[in-house]
């Protein structure tokens, strides 16, 4: 059974990234109530730009005196509806994602960047879901809003029992990114949360991996944010001798020897492997996030929010205004 988050989690969180918040640099057609401008007009409460008064089309409550006093015409002004922001979870619940040698289990820490992404997103009225792949199912939870609703959702996901080997049946990761982008089609921030491990290390453009299609079809769409978690031993061995590995998913087990040329090989695939997946992502034109479980990811985080505002701002002040 997994740790569910130390109570202390929602406080640290707070007090390390209160001063943070991950912008949505994408314009999209609904943003969040009173923080964001909507791109769509319509009945709101922000002022766009005014224009000529049309007899018998616009209301005069709409009327803007001090335009209209100083052109000597009757101008109105127009209003830009406020929309709430509607951002999307996909967690990785599959049976690698229970494996951990640091200090957490990588479950752990996609628990943590899931809530952490909530709280650093949250405004008032956004509503927030989360699409889970677990056991080979697909599983959903409602959009809602407010902490109430957060604390609920990651105490939900803290109790999930760990998969367990299921021979590798069920709804793939890739099943999971459709199943995403098919259902939820309202625009807004959508975050993968995974380890990528079903990412073949020799993955191209010619040969992408099997999530790829879908991610990039989700990001034509959506601002998506993906964040990959991983273990060092994924990444390298130690020097211990024979050893009995078996796969997370498919519950296969073997006796490996790992001698210097073993070890070797084995460091080469993996970084290969996730060589792939840093170009597939970037293929999709998705921003990448790594957190380890050796590391304290709120710092990573941290790091990686205060990059995402840089490039927000830099966004903005490049951004031509849109013409009328």
């Amino acid at each position: 059974m997994s740790h569910p988050p130390s109570p202390g989690l929602d406080a640290r969180l707070h007090a390390a990234l209160h001063h943070l918040d991950l912008r949505v640099v994408r314009r999209l057609e609904g943003l969040l109530h009173g923080e964001h401008l909507g791109l769509r007009l319509g009945p709101g409460s922000e002022p766009a730009e005014a224009r000529l008064y049309q007899p018998g089309e616009d209301d005069v409550r709409l009327m803007d005196w001090a335009v209209t006093a100083r052109t000597t015409t009757p101008h109105v002004r127009d209003l830009v509806a406020d929309r709430e922001l509607e951002s999307w979870t996909l967690l990785d619940l599959s049976a690698s994602m229970d494996f951990g040698t640091g200090p957490r289990e990588k479950r752990d820490i996609a628990i943590g960047a899931l809530a952490a992404v909530n709280v650093l997103t949250q405004r008032v009225g956004d509503r927030f879901g989360a699409h889970f792949l677990h056991r080979g199912r697909i599983r959903r939870w409602p959009a809602r809003s407010g902490k109430a609703a957060l604390l609920a959702l990651l105490s939900t996901v803290a109790a999930a029992p760990r998969t367990g080997p299921d021979g590798g049946a069920g709804a793939t990761f890739a099943d999971a990114l459709t199943d995403l982008a098919r259902t939820r089609t309202r625009r807004g921030l959508r975050v993968v949360i995974s380890d990528f491990l079903d990412t073949p290390p020799g993955a191209t453009p010619a040969a992408p991996a099997p999530w790829e299609r879908p991610l990039r079809t989700l990001a034509a769409r959506h601002q998506v944010i993906a964040i990959e978690v991983i273990d060092p031993r994924e990444l390298d061995l130690p020097d211990i001798g024979l050893v009995t590995m078996q796969d997370p998913e498919t519950g296969r087990t073997r006796e490996v020897r790992l001698s210097p040329q073993v070890r070797r090989s084995y460091q080469e695939a993996a970084q290969a492997q996730r060589a792939a997946v840093q170009g597939g992502l970037r293929r999709c034109g998705v921003p990448h996030l790594v957190l380890r479980t050796d590391r304290d990811w709120i710092v990573d985080m941290a790091r990686f929010v205060v990059e995402q505002r840089r490039t927000a701002h830099r966004l903005a002040r490049h951004t031509p205004a849109t013409p009328r």
